[in-house]
């Protein structure tokens, strides 16, 4: 007997693929696609999707060599992109399981030309452009690169960079420029006879907007989990007709159901009182599970198909809805905390907005030891 628990998230398999497809369409067949399944695939559960995509994607991106590893013990034989920075104690591990890294300093390619193994070390030298995080240039990038050629068991696979403002407006002209210094950038490695087979610029939000981008090798995160990057970026994406279908649903059920009279406090601090004879689910679900806090008092949820606004604060593993309005519910009835109900829908945007924040977040803040349940 399979037992239901008290809190979960449910991934729906068909429309994973479906995202797959749309980005497929757009990429055309010179462009290979790569999952980004970091950050435990932006909160959808890493194995579970690595499962999912095993058969419909080219390449697989992670955050470190832990998510490689686990990965790999999951039976994926695909490419694997270490996309963070490799620690010089883990670079071992990165080689054993066959996992590419992406490098951006001599000490990395130093250690990693000692280390004799079975499989040279493949690297993606990754090119800082505009954005100042991750990456290497002008003369550094020089250095970098000739370092590496001249390294025993050191293979540049690959190149790539990464956009700082592509999503967050629909003035382009930054991306253009970072797209520029990238090319000059591959053009003076080519000057010295290095020409890595694999160049990689788009994100989601560039794959959607701008062929350029694409070369050989596209990652794609947030959009192959049906959500777009940003507002903006789909006003921008109007003409390409790309149909997003958001894969995540997160459930709960309620745990209790009290009656309690005008002016009653609701939760921690007496921040909220009800104003009428009221009707109150307990949900077993907090801040622990990844609810925030923030949506203390301006929150909702999804229960027979209505809204059910959140009443008060927001408890580490207990929350409290208003479900006065809504008639029949029982105890363990299901909530919906993000997704479809009957007719009405809570989106990841939803929440972002109410909080200040992005739908990466929300979808990435999801407590990691919550069950995923692929449908």
């Amino acid at each position: 007997m399979t037992r239901r628990p008290k809190t979960w998230v449910e991934i729906s398999k068909t429309s994973l693929l479906h995202n797959v497809g749309e980005f497929r369409r757009i990429l055309g067949p010179a462009t290979k696609l790569m999952a980004v399944i970091k950050s435990n695939a932006y909160g959808h559960g890493f194995r579970e999707t690595a499962g999912i995509l095993a058969d419909r994607t080219d390449w697989f991106g992670v955050d470190n060599v832990d998510e490689g590893i686990a990965i790999r013990k999951n039976g994926i034989r695909k490419p694997i992109l270490i996309l963070g920075y490799t620690p010089l104690d883990r670079l071992r591990d990165a080689i054993r399981n066959d996992l590419r890294m992406t490098v951006y300093n001599q000490q990395t390619i130093k250690a990693l030309s000692s280390i004799r193994g079975a499989r040279p070390a493949r690297v993606h030298i990754k090119i800082e452009s505009g954005t100042t995080r991750q990456g290497v240039d002008g003369g550094e990038l020089i250095k970098l690169a000739k370092l590496a050629k001249g390294s025993r068991g050191v293979e540049i696979e690959g190149i790539s960079t990464h956009f700082a403002n592509i999503e967050d407006t629909t003035d382009h002209g930054y991306a253009s420029d970072q797209l520029r210094r990238f090319k000059r950038a591959a053009d003076a490695l080519r000057a010295l006879g290095i020409d890595p087979r694999i160049k990689h610029t788009a994100c989601s939000a560039a794959a959607i907007l701008f062929p350029e981008t694409h070369f050989n090798l596209a990652r794609v995160g947030i959009g192959l989990y049906g959500l777009w990057p940003s507002k903006e970026t789909r006003v921008s994406a109007q003409k390409t007709k790309l149909d997003l279908q958001p894969a995540l649903t997160w459930k709960t059920i309620i745990a209790q159901i009290k009656r309690v009279g005008r002016g009653t406090p609701i939760s921690y601090g007496l921040t909220e009182r009800v104003t009428r004879d009221s009707t109150v689910a307990v949900l077993p679900i907090g801040y622990w599970d990844g609810y925030d806090r923030k949506l203390s008092s301006v929150g909702s949820v999804l229960i027979r198909g209505r809204r059910a606004k959140i009443l008060g604060r927001v408890c580490m593993n207990m929350m409290m809805a208003d479900i006065t309005d809504i008639p029949a519910v029982r105890l363990e009835d299901e909530a919906v905390l993000i997704g479809r109900q009957e007719r009405e829908v809570i989106a990841a945007e939803d929440l972002a907005s109410k909080i200040g924040t992005v739908n990466y977040e929300v979808i990435t803040r999801i407590n990691p030891t919550m069950p995923r349940i692929v449908i």
